[in-house]
């Protein structure tokens, strides 16, 4: 198991957080894993994706490991002086409500620039500014208008991609755009707003089906119905209807695979000579491929190929990653405790720094955890807090 690194690289920066849902909540889960104070304003209510069921059931817990909940009624003249009083003590405010929200709360970027110049202030968006920036957007949304459902489903059937792509990969921008305005501020000593958005990340995940479009003047088939680029890359169904992704992308690959698979005569077809070759022969060469692989299991397929260092994958669904031993033997799950108490096991970022992986410092929190204690380190007295929670401009935490 990799050590958590001792030191982290954003030690000492606080963010103030004004997020939901997936994509600004990501944000902030990036800088807290690499070691920011990451401050969660939350409603009264709780963040409603505590709440949210099926697919949704697992935002809370994944996305805002490593962060401290503040709950303050922010329609309140005293819920927002308490959410000023924090970013008077930030380096970073972070939020990703509907255009509007935020300025009406006096909490936008150009009212807190005025009063904090050093401060560095993240939105995350639908669209970047421009005429879709006033449409209402979703993950759903701009993998349909950004070219991505279409590339994943079938012709004619578009189909999202299977996890919250955009959501995610916007608030990874988002933090790249805080880790660059933070370099800024040091040169300048002057902070500046950073915006990221669900369609503009969406086109830059496309972009290389645009190029490919670019370079060759032939529109980028579905992925489903594509010419690949290499002749064996697909997924086969073997043996007691198994299944298994196997790839060949070499000529070199494609020795050693004739070899391990008794194929000499495929090997030696001058028709099948190089990849490019096999490609176009996928029409007839597939079906005889498919044919002789069905005779072995899963098991053996990828044993034979993990031998001769060729790719293959199994098909796994998310649950079983939990037991998967390459994540367990390197430290890439950590123990985490969910809101209601029970234990889970959370994956880290996917990077090490200096040999370790960024681990979990705190588990998600419960609503309200650290009101009272940060507004305390803020100036308040337990007789204002008091007063605060007592006409629900505040809520703070109990539990022990």
């Amino acid at each position: 198991m990799s050590p958590i690194p001792t030191a982290l690289p954003y030690e000492g920066v606080r963010v103030i957080e004004f997020t939901h849902m997936v994509m600004g909540p990501t944000c902030g889960m990036v800088l807290a894993d690499l070691g920011a104070e990451v401050i969660k304003i939350e409603p009264i209510a709780g963040d409603n994706t505590r709440k949210l069921l099926g697919s949704g059931a697992g935002f809370f817990p994944m996305f805002n490991r490593n962060k401290k909940s503040v709950a303050l009624d922010l329609q309140t003249p005293e819920g927002r002086e308490a959410a000023l009083r924090l970013i008077a003590t930030a380096d970073i405010v972070s939020e990703n409500f509907k255009p509007g929200t935020m300025k009406k709360l006096g909490l936008d970027y150009e009212s807190l620039a005025e009063r904090h110049p050093r401060l560095i202030y993240v939105s995350h968006k639908g669209f970047l500014p421009g005429p879709y920036d006033h449409r209402t957007a979703l993950d759903e949304v701009v993998q349909m208008m950004g070219g991505l459902a279409y590339m994943t489903g079938r012709p004619g059937d578009p189909l999202r991609a299977g996890t919250s792509v955009n959501d995610i990969m916007g608030g990874m921008f988002g933090a790249i755009g805080a880790m660059a305005a933070l370099r800024a501020r040091e040169q300048t000593g002057r902070g500046q707003e950073v915006q990221a958005a669900l369609f503009e990340n969406n086109v830059f995940l496309v972009a290389q089906h645009m190029m490919q479009y670019a370079v060759t003047g032939q529109p980028a088939a579905p992925m489903p119905s594509r010419i690949s680029a290499w002749a064996v890359y697909d997924v086969f169904t073997v043996k007691d209807g198994e299944q298994i992704f196997l790839a060949v992308v070499s000529d070199t690959q494609w020795a050693l695979f004739c070899e391990a698979f008794g194929l000499a005569e495929l090997h030696a077809d001058p028709r099948l000579a190089t990849n490019n070759d096999r490609v176009r022969a996928r029409e007839w060469m597939m079906p005889l491929l498919r044919s002789h692989l069905a005779q072995f299991s899963a098991a053996e397929l990828a044993a034979a190929f993990e031998k001769h260092g060729l790719p293959f994958a199994p098909i796994t669904q998310p649950q079983a990653l939990f037991d998967d031993p390459h994540l367990n033997a390197t430290g890439g799950l950590a123990p985490l405790t969910l809101p209601d108490g029970r234990a889970t096991r959370v994956p880290l970022l996917p990077v090490t720094l200096d040999g370790a992986r960024p681990g979990l410092r705190l588990d998600p929190p419960r609503l309200g955890e650290h009101t009272r204690a940060l507004l305390r380190e803020a100036g308040y007295t337990d007789a204002e807090l008091d007063t605060l929670q007592a006409c629900h401009a505040i809520h703070g935490d109990t539990q022990p």
